[in-house]
């Protein structure tokens, strides 16, 4: 699977750096609602996706086997890696909107939302 690209410098209000996105304190709770609005169907998709890189063969004999192995399994995992990154790089920039509104880093961000869900 491909790396998941990074996020883009993200400012809220004169805190971080220019260059990528700009928000003041006031929008930046809606934004980040927003965006984890989008990571919640983007699980739901990634379970799809994941359902259908593991789908089985219907009976045991070449036809089956072959539709599986030459194409619905390879196709499904690509599917399922383009859906991975996609919610990878959706939680990295939910974790960088964050780290920029409590005007912290992404690692102490990170921390913090490690120690609320328990990882």
């Amino acid at each position: 699977m491909s790396e998941v690209p990074p996020t883009p410098p993200i400012k809220v209000g004169s805190y971080g750096t220019g260059g990528g996105y700009q928000f003041s304190e006031d929008e930046v709770d809606s934004v980040i609602n927003q965006w984890h609005d989008l990571l919640v169907h983007m699980k739901t998709d990634l379970d799809h996706a994941r359902a259908i890189a593991q789908v089985k063969a219907p009976a045991d004999e070449f036809a089956s086997g072959d539709f599986i192995n030459g194409g619905a399994n390879p196709s499904g995992q690509t599917l399922l890696d383009q859906h991975q990154r996609m919610h990878d790089y959706v939680n990295n920039f939910i974790t960088a909107l964050k780290a920029a509104k409590n005007k912290i880093t992404v690692a102490e961000q990170e921390a913090r939302d490690n120690i609320k869900t328990g990882v």
